[in-house]
């Protein structure tokens, strides 16, 4: 009674449960979209926490703020996190021109 029941079944029905190949390329998420970790997200992105879900958003370039973490762990409890600095980028403080550093501020700088 099996081949009777694939019968009227039909192939499409067939298709749709049939999980794809593991060598088949899957669609990386663009920015914005949902992610449970950065190899989700295409090229130049990362997988970061926005709100209670987490999405995928860009990797930081030279000049732009980032975040520093003094201890270890302290990243999770960040409800907007931000990607890492860009290849060859450091997170460092901004430097300002004048008499008193007063920025607090990090930036990603070159090495």
């Amino acid at each position: 009674h099996g081949a009777a029941e694939l019968d009227e079944i039909g192939p499409e029905v067939l298709l749709r449960r049939t999980p794809a190949p593991a060598w088949l390329p899957t669609a990386k998420g663009e920015e914005g979209d949902f992610c449970l970790r950065s190899s989700d997200c295409a090229a130049g992105l990362c997988c970061a926490r926005h709100f209670w879900s987490k999405i995928c958003k860009p990797v930081l370039r030279e000049g732009q703020v980032c975040t520093r973490h003094r201890r270890k762990g302290t990243h999770g409890l960040e409800i907007f996190q931000r990607c890492q600095c860009a290849e060859g980028l450091a997170c460092r403080l901004q430097r300002e021109h004048g008499p008193t550093d007063t920025s607090r501020l990090h930036t990603c700088q070159r090495h």
